[in-house]
């Protein structure tokens, strides 16, 4: 015990010192508004055709969707100071379902940005488009991810994204450094207990349709699933170490509306928040982990006392929520 203790104290300490030296974000800054390009391109298949990447459950142009509900005055939740200092915000969670293969047979944790937002913007302000994500390095080191031959393969997936982008949209790449430290523990991580009188697919259906009620309950939206366990079953790649392995992509819209529309459109590449759930074979428990909305605050130097505040109250709320279900945080 004392020496597994030790080993996680270590390899925590590292990925901290780590943090450091990785770079926290990557965009590209195309001249020009490029939404519907980019639209067309990536929501058919251009972009899995092009770098054997995935899009599942896209949503583009948040951003007329945040007009519609809080600059609408007949709406319930219409925000009596609203305005807008964006054209275009969109989120398209994305993988490379061949190249995570083998990451998360032995690395589940990565799946805490698996599918990933590949996010595009435009402020009013600038006749700019951004399109990018969290750097491959930074999403390692919240998740854990230490394995130093799946933190190459990691890091290695996002080049074939990153060079389409470029030459597709062209544009000039801006990568931000990561100049605060990811908090102690940047993973929020629970256990279940599994039943295993019955079939585990029970088991695990039940789970989602209390976890969906539960959070729907919140004004939270289930604004993503996907089932790597199904996925690699129709593509015929053994994936037998696990029993399930599902991701939910979770959203608080009125959360996301105060933070993106109000000056950081560029922390969408947080969103929708990745939570991913998996048993292992045969396994009488069932681990749950995402990243805490804490790590928003340092990968995006976030200054803003109400938006920090609003994350700390995101982060309190999901682990009250989890724990409800019958989760264990560990």
């Amino acid at each position: 015990m004392i020496k597994s203790i030790i080993k996680s104290t270590f390899a925590l300490s590292l990925l901290t010192s780590m943090a450091f030296g990785a770079d926290a974000t990557y965009f590209n800054q195309v001249n020009g508004d490029v939404g519907k390009k980019y639209d067309k391109l990536v929501l058919g298949s251009a972009i899995t055709d092009a770098v054997n990447f995935s899009v599942s459950d896209p949503h583009e142009r948040i951003s007329d969707a945040y007009a519609k509900r809080y600059g609408n005055p007949k709406d319930p939740d219409y925000d009596k100071d609203w305005t807008t200092n964006i054209d275009n915000l969109g989120f398209f969670s994305m993988s490379n379902d061949v190249a995570l293969h083998d990451i998360l047979l032995s690395s589940p944790q990565a799946a805490g940005f698996a599918p990933a937002n590949e996010l595009i913007y435009k402020k009013k302000s600038e006749d700019k488009t951004y399109i990018g994500h969290i750097s491959p390095e930074t999403m390692l080191n919240i998740t854990g991810v230490t394995n130093k031959k799946d933190r190459e393969a990691f890091t290695k997936m996002y080049d074939p994204l990153d060079k389409w982008v470029s030459e597709t949209f062209g544009g000039k790449v801006i990568k931000t450094p990561m100049v605060q430290k990811l908090p102690a523990v940047p993973m929020m991580t629970f256990e279940f207990p599994v039943d295993r009188s019955g079939d585990v697919q029970d088991f695990a259906d039940n789970f989602q349709d209390k976890y969906e009620t539960a959070f729907e309950a919140h004004h939270y939206i289930i604004a993503g699933f996907k089932n790597f366990k199904e996925t690699y079953e129709d593509m015929e790649l053994p994936f037998d170490k696990y029993d399930q392995f599902f991701v939910y992509g979770l959203c608080h819209f009125t959360f996301s509306y105060n933070l993106f529309n109000k000056g950081r459109p560029d922390a969408g590449v947080f969103a929708p928040c990745a939570m991913y759930c998996y048993i292992e074979k045969g396994s009488n428990k069932m681990i749950v982990g995402m990243p805490r909305l804490s790590t928003w605050v340092s990968v995006m130097n976030m200054k803003d006392p109400k938006k920090i505040e609003w994350t700390k109250k995101i982060d309190k709320e999901i682990i009250s929520i989890m724990k409800s279900l019958g989760g264990k945080e560990i």
